[in-house]
């Protein structure tokens, strides 16, 4: 009996914690459905914010060694200077009671109190890192010959005002403003154009303002390449970036249900679609598989997917990702023959195949092809244009005037790592400086 009684006793004792719960009241579904959906947006957040890594090596491993720490201080400080910026006035302009154009609320968290509080701060979390890629774009386009304080300056203005202006008109509505694309029906889930495209045209801007490379284009205008030091570090880039991409798409529903499987999905087959369409046309032209742009391939086909990753189904995805791996091949060479100089081709992927994948959201969308639609797609891309050309070349010419934009022939020569920064990517290895390359001593 004795035996008995003892395991009844302790049977007891641990179930009693299991009875004092019951016996409160349970967390309805409505909450349980809040927290995640909290929870899934702060974590795809994070992943985004992990793309300013991607970019880093990327951007990096495409271009030359003496050049590699002038490279990630601009991602370290795109991100802090747009932190800042896009919490004191872009998330307002952007996401603010609108007047038409823009928001006119919202500044420096002045909006939700309350229970809205919460997820004020969870909604600007997520749109930060948006904001923050738009701006990292642009510093591949212009890297090995562009002062860095005119990237801290123009970093201000992408992620405070331009980016956001034209955030407003397309996704205004998903906080306390409304858009007249939106209104119109315009469709770019993630930002193929809100954020990639409107990134490759101030890329373009930029490029066009600063001018190419020394050595870039020989006395007939034949572009010359200009290898990148690592493309090891280009293709970690690369992995990060597509990794991050998870938290780009799917993440943008900001509600942790079943609807990014399919996001998921079609975002696979698109980056898995364009890398293998890169290098097939590589290896068709030039007779060899190129790893850079089989690299710039994925990344196309991720841009391109941006927008309708959503609405298409996965066999869209396939198509418009392997457009997207062919059209960044011609774009590249494209912009090379017209001297635009872009030595990580960022305005190829970002731009061009931005432009393709928010025309693609329109041609497949699963709830079917309309006419109306496609002219609504082509507005927001010509209206995304317009608007970053215009206010690029302004910002960009102004900062020219101002402070300029451009190193001297011999700092770009010497290298921004060592002119700008004092600092040496790779101080094991020996280098040399413009000085010592005309017998000048060193200082």
């Amino acid at each position: 009996m004795k035996k008995m009684i003892l395991p009844l006793v302790w049977g007891l004792l641990l179930a009693l914690p299991s009875l004092v719960l019951a016996e409160e009241a349970p967390i309805e579904a409505p909450a349980v459905q809040n927290n995640l959906n909290f929870v899934w947006t702060l974590i795809a957040a994070f992943m985004v914010f992990l793309m300013q890594a991607g970019f880093a090596m990327v951007e990096a491993g495409f271009t030359r060694a003496k050049n590699a720490c002038n490279i990630l201080m601009k991602n370290v400080m795109d991100f802090s200077i747009g932190a800042l910026s896009f919490w004191a006035i872009g998330f307002g302009l952007m996401f603010g009671a609108t007047n038409g154009l823009f928001g006119t609320s919202d500044f420096f968290f002045s909006g939700a109190t309350g229970e809205g509080e919460a997820w004020n701060y969870a909604f600007w979390m997520f749109q930060t890192v948006f904001a923050a890629t738009a701006a990292t774009i642009i510093s591949g386009a212009v890297a090995e010959r562009t002062k860095f304080s005119a990237y801290m300056f123009y970093s201000v203005f992408v992620t405070g005002l331009i980016y956001p202006v034209f955030g407003s008109w397309a996704w205004g509505s998903l906080y306390n403003g409304s858009g007249w694309l939106e209104g119109l029906g315009f469709i770019d889930f993630a930002g193929s154009t809100v954020v990639h495209s409107v990134g490759g045209w101030l890329a373009l801007a930029g490029a066009i303002v600063v001018g190419p490379r020394l050595g870039k284009y020989d006395k007939n205008g034949a572009a010359k390449p200009i290898p990148g030091h690592s493309l090891p570090l280009a293709a970690l880039g690369v992995f990060i970036l597509w990794f991050g991409w998870y938290g780009f798409n799917p993440g943008s529903t900001t509600t942790g249900d079943t609807s990014i499987a399919i996001i998921a999905v079609t975002t696979t087959l698109a980056a898995a679609a364009g890398a293998i369409a890169a290098m097939a046309s590589t290896w068709i032209k030039y007779g060899k598989a190129d790893i850079g742009m089989t690299l710039n391939g994925a990344l196309a086909g991720l841009v391109g997917i941006t927008a309708g990753c959503a609405n298409v189904s996965p066999v869209s995805a396939v198509i418009i990702g392997a457009v997207s791996g062919v059209l960044v091949l011609y774009s590249v060479l494209f912009f090379d023959k017209i001297k635009v100089d872009d030595p990580v081709g960022a305005i190829s992927v970002h731009g061009v195949c931005g432009a393709w994948g928010t025309l693609a959201a329109g041609i497949f969308d699963s709830a079917g092809f309309s006419i109306k639609t496609i002219m609504v797609q082509l507005a927001g891309i010509g209206a995304a244009f317009v608007w970053c050309m215009v206010a690029g070349l302004i910002l960009f010419k102004a900062i020219d005037m101002i402070i300029g934009m451009r190193v001297s022939k011999e700092e770009e020569m010497s290298g921004l790592d060592f002119t700008e920064h004092g600092a040496n990517a790779y101080p094991d290895f020996q280098t040399v400086h413009f000085g010592s390359m005309f017998g000048q001593d060193e200082k």
